[in-house]
């Protein structure tokens, strides 16, 4: 295992343990509040950062193999987003959780098992308009990231 890898998952594991800590301490009250801008509730934000994992992983995977990142765009992440919410209006909070601890154990050992030479590899990204970005670069910008920009945005929306 790569110290890189190891670090990089680490990172990823501790913001999806703060976010989880977080969900466990809210009241029934604060995880049905609908967040300020996007309307989404904040359990469904809980189980949103949950269920990406393995597609920023998959797409982080592959940018490690040099394949590009097509198809990839803001206004699908937006559309992928409403239809999430939508399906998972109701998600309770053990659900949601179970979840987030599950696939980001998941996305955790898969990003221990990437070389440096696959953190390293770039390869163009329809996401970044193509730019050439490296699988390392994507992972901490989603996959790593995603629970501690979520938790912030949820912890203001509550005023927590």
């Amino acid at each position: 295992m790569s110290q890189r890898s190891h670090a990089l998952a680490m990172r990823l594991e501790q913001g999806a343990q703060a976010l989880a800590t977080f969900a466990v301490g809210l009241t029934d009250a604060q995880w049905q509040t609908r967040t300020p801008k996007d309307g989404r509730k904040v359990g469904v934000i809980v189980h949103h950062v949950a269920s990406v994992y393995p597609i920023e992983i998959e797409l982080a995977q592959a940018l490690g193999k040099g394949q590009p990142m097509v198809g990839v765009t803001m206004d699908a992440i937006h559309e992928m987003n409403a239809n999430h919410a939508k399906e998972h209006d109701a998600v309770t909070r053990d659900a949601a959780i179970n979840l987030l601890r599950r696939n980001s154990a998941a996305a955790a050992a898969a990003i221990r098992a990437l070389s440096d030479a696959e953190l390293d590899s770039a390869a163009t990204a329809s996401l970044y308009a193509d730019a050439p970005i490296t699988c390392q670069f994507m992972l901490e910008d989603h996959a790593v990231r995603h629970s501690y920009h979520h938790l912030a945005r949820l912890r203001s929306a509550l005023k927590l």
